[in-house]
């Protein structure tokens, strides 16, 4: 078993959510839960009645009630909750009241602060205004936007009226965000004139008019300036030609504002997957499962309550954003943080110290680069507020595990989560009344049936496998997006395991319940038959302090793969022979001999996807003479260049 790093208290057991939720529940099938496992058990075995007391606990507001909860056809075709009429807007503003919803962060500025009625009140209007402007139910409204107070007024106005929301941030380039909004064609485009990032300006205004000019569907564009305070009385023009300021919704009457009710599944968000390797897929996701899912694992996975502060550092063309929005629910203050995470390093330590967040959300990668830097951040910093750090992205090393509770702070909960967009969700993730494992997520995720299998289907227990789910969850996507026959949306996920969602990462699930996740499936190495996940490699390589970042890829070479890691070492340090044997030997020692690379190669940067996350399928395809499409997907798109030039 590997090593116990935290245990919750008794006090915060007693008064967490979760708890709450096992009481509520025993009482109701009269039976005694005596553990979280138990529980879990009992969640997917009884997936029905687990999420219509979902519904019930969650206090879930609806015009009308379900006929019934699941119609199970599997997992794609199942129907949840037939005979509802919800809006998915109308949840996320159920509290109208003077507590602070909005927080915003971004560079340059002072923070912005709204409350619920505040959050309340703008969004009649903008939703208004959207009516007149002709919006209707299941049309495309876009957001070309930073994490700023508009992109969540934009949202819940779009949803309030059933529109379907779908957005990107800033420093995706034209490509991409013609690739992604071009197939869904939006009418309304909301989008940021400029932003601050590492303390320099971007002018964001001839982007904007170029997409418009390449996406004859939007019919208006609606400009958000870098800084508005929402207090200062606009002096707005009136509302007369095809591009107009954001302010300007603003002079529109509260009056007249309805919720628009749809039924559980109708559309609410198109996501997209990362589009690395070729157009993005649109994937559509429901109002009811979107909503359900993310209250449950808000309240009952990670605590959220009513006096939380909470924060995610995470763009608008992330799921992280919606899924930290979907907060409001709860009725929590949500802090909306812009620009550079790391400028200056201290920055986002700061930010939780003076507002007091109690649960902050980040990545591997933002937290590795603190500790490279030398920050100790419980030095400098009263975190006294924090109870919990959430993080995803990827895999939690266990250098992370163990820099966080020496340097942040030994007393807090430390969730490694893992989902993804395909989901707008997680499949395991943190639990407030389990203990904390180095290098382990907690736990698998209430009736989700998440399990790792071989290659013939056999459901395995501490040995590596496929994740897959084997059961109907609300949150799958409803469709994907122009995939009449559905095709598309069948070939991502249960071509496969038939019926079976096979989600393409690599996990172990532990004898304790706790799941370590290996890396992506799809890119994961075959050296002699033998299956490594990219993650193993990652874990120890970045932990040498000589090493800043690094990717490992496989070519295919005389029927096998070889294994190749490319590293981007600190301070322009030169990879010798020296530390090429380093590295190599660090590799056997806490692995096998086939994870050792055959060749290690020195690069000047990773490339990564604008959602954060390593490139390693394009990289992959480079070095096995395959076509890379779509390089509009990456952060970074010219770091590809340096390994068309490698003579491997």
């Amino acid at each position: 078993m590997s090593e116990l790093l935290w245990s919750p208290s008794k006090e915060r057991i007693s008064n967490s959510n979760i708890t709450k939720f096992i009481s509520f529940i025993s009482e109701k099938e009269r039976l005694n839960f005596s553990d979280y496992h138990q529980l879990y058990d009992w969640s997917v075995n009884n997936i029905e009645k687990f999420w219509e007391y979902i519904w019930e606990f969650s206090g879930i507001k609806y015009k009308k009630k379900f006929d019934k909860v699941l119609i199970d056809k599997g997992i794609k075709a199942s129907k949840w909750f037939v005979g509802s009429e919800i809006n998915f807007a109308e949840n996320l503003l159920r509290f109208d009241d003077d507590k602070m919803a909005l927080i915003s962060y971004r560079e340059n500025y002072p923070p912005v602060k709204i409350t619920y009625a505040q959050l309340n009140s703008i969004v009649k209007k903008v939703t208004n205004a959207l009516r007149e402007f002709g919006i209707e139910k299941g049309y495309r409204v876009a957001g070309y936007v930073a994490n700023v107070p508009e992109a969540v007024i934009a949202m819940l106005a779009t949803t309030s009226i059933g529109a379907i929301w779908s957005s990107t941030s800033p420093d995706f380039g034209i490509e991409g965000v013609v690739d992604r909004f071009g197939q869904i064609e939006p009418k309304i485009l909301f989008a940021t004139k400029s932003y601050f990032y590492g303390g320099k300006h971007i002018d964001n205004i001839e982007k904007i008019l170029e997409v418009k000019k390449r996406i004859p569907s939007i019919q208006k564009v609606i400009l958000i300036d870098e800084y508005f305070d929402f207090n200062s009385v606009s002096n707005a023009r009136s509302i007369e030609n095809d591009i107009l300021d954001f302010s300007e919704l603003l002079n529109h009457s509260e009056k007249d504002f309805e919720f628009a009710y749809n039924e559980f599944d109708h559309p609410v968000y198109i996501m997209y997957s990362s589009g690395t390797t070729g157009k993005p897929k649109c994937i559509v996701h429901g109002a009811g499962g979107t909503l359900l899912q993310h209250y449950k694992e808000l309240a009952l996975h990670t605590d959220l309550q009513r006096d939380d502060t909470i924060t995610y550092f995470t763009t608008c063309g992330w799921m992280m954003w919606n899924w930290l929005v979907s907060s409001l629910q709860i009725g929590a203050t949500v802090v909306l943080i812009d620009g550079n995470p790391a400028y200056p390093n201290e920055r986002l330590w700061k930010i939780i110290e003076d507002e007091k967040i109690t649960i902050f959300g980040t990545s591997p990668k933002y937290l590795t680069l603190i500790e490279k830097s030398g920050l100790v951040p419980n030095d400098k910093f009263n975190l006294n507020s924090l109870k919990t750090i959430l993080s995803t992205g990827s895999p939690l090393t266990d250098s992370n595990f163990h820099w966080v509770y020496k340097n942040v702070k030994d007393d807090v909960l430390l969730s490694s989560i893992s989902g993804g967009t395909d989901i707008i969700s997680c499949f395991m993730l943190g639990c407030p009344i389990l203990p904390v494992h180095a290098g382990e997520i907690q736990c698998r995720g209430l009736a989700m049936k998440v399990e790792a299998w071989d290659e013939s289907g056999n459901s395995l227990i501490e040995e590596k496998g496929e994740l897959v789910c084997a059961a109907p969850f609300p949150s799958r996507p409803v469709y994907f997006w122009n995939d009449e026959d559905g095709a598309k949306y069948h070939n991502a996920y249960f071509n496969y395991y038939p019926g079976v969602w096979r989600h393409g990462d690599y996990i172990k699930i532990t004898s304790n319940g706790g799941v370590i996740v290996y890396g992506r499936s799809d890119s994961t190495l075959n050296p002699g038959g033998v299956r490594i996940g990219t993650a193993e490699i990652y874990k120890i390589v970045e932990s040498m302090n000589e090493i800043a970042d690094s990717l490992v890829v496989g070519k295919n070479t005389n029927g096998d793969v070889e294994v190749i890691l490319f590293v981007v070492t600190r301070n322009n340090k030169i990879l010798d022979e020296e530390l090429i044997h380093k590295i190599k030997n660090e590799i056997r020692k806490a692995t096998t001999p086939r994870h050792v690379p055959s060749r290690i190669i020195q690069i000047k940067e990773v490339p990564y996807t604008i959602s954060g996350k390593k490139v390693e399928i394009a990289v992959t395809k480079i070095l096995n003479g395959e076509k890379v499409d779509n390089r509009e997907a990456l952060a970074n798109p010219k770091s590809l260049e340096q390994f068309y030039n490698l003579n491997i």
